[in-house]
């Protein structure tokens, strides 16, 4: 079994919460008043609305090299900047050439907008990014996929494999299993790493 999860996710488009979770602790463990774990949350939250305009800055710019048009919507959701570009029903079909057929243009723009955030801020970026609506479409699909397996490995007491999938794709996976009450882990190489949930 090949046990690196936290490794392997934390270096593709969307990472392991584990960073998170470590960071609120040290987040909490450092206050010492209310008052100051409030300006620190504060600071938190200011920090990822500064990478949101940045990256929506970047992706302004991309849109306008690709002579395309899309609205950009900004967002905070879990500890984590998110952009997303959106258009009517018919842009959202030009927008999709970002996409990609199985969202590796996608992300690659991502990591560029990661890039440019950082290079800005002077440090390392999380942010999320998604188009017309891909990656919200997917984590919608992945999550009734993984609820079925999970509903397989209740019912029959054996571990499940899934086939291959990207980093984001597995942590959604990971995450569903997670809230589920049951574990899986990463297995394989890339291009063709997978996930295995586990009976016990």
């Amino acid at each position: 079994m090949n046990d690196d999860r936290d490794v392997a996710e934390s270096t593709g488009p969307e990472e392991s919460t584990t960073d998170d979770q470590n960071a609120a602790v040290a987040d909490e463990g450092s206050a010492d008043s209310p008052a100051e774990a409030g300006a620190e949350a504060s600071a938190r939250v200011q920090r990822l609305e500064e990478e949101g305009e940045v990256a929506a800055d970047y992706l302004e710019e991309l849109l306008d090299i690709a002579d395309l048009d899309g609205d950009i919507d900004i967002d905070i959701d879990k500890a984590r900047a998110s952009v997303s570009i959106v258009s009517e029903e018919d842009g959202d079909r030009y927008l999709s050439r970002l996409v990609g057929e199985k969202g590796e243009v996608l992300d690659a723009i991502q990591e560029l907008t990661r890039l440019a955030v950082q290079a800005r801020l002077g440090e390392r970026s999380r942010i999320m990014v998604d188009i017309a609506g891909h990656r919200a479409d997917r984590r919608a699909t992945l999550t009734a996929l993984a609820e079925e397996a999970i509903g397989t490995v209740r019912s029959t007491g054996s571990d499940v494999s899934l086939d291959p999938m990207n980093p984001f794709e597995r942590k959604v996976v990971h995450d569903v299993v997670a809230e589920a009450g049951l574990s899986s882990d990463s297995e394989g190489v890339e291009p063709k790493r997978y996930v295995v949930i586990r009976a016990s």
